[in-house]
């Protein structure tokens, strides 16, 4: 028998995907399903492509409460922002993943500024790839998943900076999202007939709440390399809503430092970052990253380029933002956290078409 998990806001699009990785993972048996607006209605009619397996036959959503999540080994918290610190306050001595925003800032002005509720926090930031995350994860109790755009970018950045070949005070990240990104609720601009053949963007300008997620794990990049260094990351972040059910573009620039030249150099700092991560890979040269490579996977695919003309590095990465952009990533920091293998119950290979 496996370590028991429970999953709160498992009716959402990351719930939903949570449970499916949750379902096969070798080590793990599923507890608590909970959905607010949900409970008592089946799981599968929700999430059909779980129907036959035994987890859901049968089972309803719970409603979301201290007492149905408290008696699992992990718990992982899909809610909405600004839900998860309520509940985390009733569970004191839990093992929790939570994959909403709340406690992802260290700053607190920020946080009111982009989130307009009150600050809960700083928990341990999941994401494994940074340097000296895994060790973190691996000691904590709590820890903050990342967000999706967040997770993208600064995979795609933190080599660059870290190797010292693009400077932190001028990057410019321009990003696609699917629709479920947005969350399960609906809304009139997700119909379909609002995005099928149809891009746009929104909150430009800075005014995306992942902008400060991203400047802050930039900057502790900069600041581990520097430790007495006062430089810190500044981004111009658009993202874009994208006519696709799942996956992020993100392409991002930034300066290249003095000297640098080579799309070689680029390229040989990613795989030099990354060598010790099952989940990114950098592309081979000429190839460019594709949504559909990574979708339903953990995966995330980067390809870099020095454009001399405008004397930027170009970093294009890919993530599933459902995948390593959130459930799978959770599933990830899951596996870190209890001591099994960083790989287990997952894939970084997509399905394509």
């Amino acid at each position: 028998m496996g370590v028991q998990v429970a999953v709160a806001g498992a009716s959402g699009y990351a719930g939903g995907e949570l449970l499916r990785l949750l379902a096969g993972h070798p080590d793990f048996e599923i507890g608590a399903v909970t959905g607010a607006s949900s409970a008592g209605k089946p799981v599968t009619a929700t999430h059909p492509n779980l129907i036959g397996h035994p987890a859901f036959d049968g089972r309803a959503f719970e409603p979301t409460t201290a007492q149905a999540l408290g008696g699992a080994g992990l718990i992982f918290m899909a809610l909405p922002h600004g839900e998860s610190a309520a509940l985390a306050r009733q569970l004191p001595d839990a093992k929790i993943i939570d994959l909403s925003a709340d406690f992802r800032l260290g700053d607190e002005e920020a946080w009111g500024r982009f989130y307009g509720v009150p600050y809960a926090g700083q928990w341990t930031y999941g994401l494994p790839e940074l340097p000296g995350a895994r060790a973190k994860i691996a000691a904590a109790k709590t820890v903050a998943a990342p967000g999706c755009y967040a997770t993208t970018s600064i995979l795609a950045l933190a080599p660059l900076l870290a190797h010292g070949l693009a400077e932190p005070d001028d990057i410019v990240i321009v990003a696609a999202s699917g629709t479920s990104g947005a969350g399960r609720a609906p809304r009139p601009d997700l119909l379909a007939s609002e995005v099928m053949g149809s891009m746009s963007a929104y909150k430009a300008g800075g005014g995306h709440r992942h902008t400060p997620e991203i400047e802050q794990a930039l900057t502790e990049v900069l600041q581990g390399i520097e430790p007495r260094a006062s430089r810190r990351a500044s981004i111009s972040f658009t993202p874009v809503l994208a006519p696709m059910p799942r996956g992020i573009l993100a392409t991002c620039t930034a300066k290249l430092t003095p000297g640098v030249t080579d799309s070689a150099d680029l390229t040989a700092a990613l795989r030099a970052f990354y060598a010790a991560s099952p989940f990114v890979h950098v592309l081979p040269d000429g190839q460019w990253p594709a949504t559909g490579a990574v979708a339903g996977s953990n995966g995330a695919h980067l390809q870099a380029a020095a454009d001399t003309h405008a004397g930027r590095a170009v970093v294009v990465a890919t993530t599933d933002n459902l995948g390593k952009g959130a459930a799978g990533q959770a599933v990830q920091i899951a596996n870190l956290m209890l001591g099994l293998p960083e790989t287990a119950g997952l894939t970084p290979h997509g399905v394509t078409p």
